[in-house]
């Protein structure tokens, strides 16, 4: 039963730092400079999740460890601005490659992947409780 919840409850946290990392991809869809004020653009941030091998093999999969990569497939969106203080010689300003509807659409997933571990943890509960009643 405990390991149920474990599980949940690691799956949870993963979707946590799911939703932070696509929040800060959607605050920064317009950076066009680096954190040293130089002219870049931001570069999309993912998460990368995998199961957990520090436990033994009889427990693994009762974690899901995740990473967050900076995503390097996509080049910069050029747009033509001359008059932006980040404009390149030729006029063109580099943003970041970040697509705000495949954004919310990961933030919805993410979303609900998080509702279905909490009301997996809530069945596991009341599992429990039905299990403590039957003994009593």
């Amino acid at each position: 039963m405990l390991r149920s919840i474990d599980i949940s409850t690691s799956a949870l946290v993963a979707q946590r730092q799911r939703m932070n990392t696509i929040a800060g991809n959607v605050a920064n869809a317009q950076t066009t400079r680096n954190a040293d004020g130089e002219p870049e653009a931001y570069q999309r941030r993912r998460v990368v999740f995998s199961a957990d091998q520090s436990h033994s093999p009889a427990t693994r999969g009762t974690a899901v460890t995740c990473r967050v990569e900076v995503d390097q497939t996509a080049p910069p969106r050029r747009v033509y601005e001359p008059g932006h203080p980040d404009a390149d010689g030729d006029g063109y300003v580099n943003y970041p490659a970040i697509d705000l509807i495949e954004e919310f659409v990961n933030a919805t997933e993410a979303g609900r992947a998080y509702e279905a571990n909490v009301a997996a943890i809530e069945i596991s509960r009341e599992i429990a409780r039905m299990g403590l009643n039957i003994l009593a």
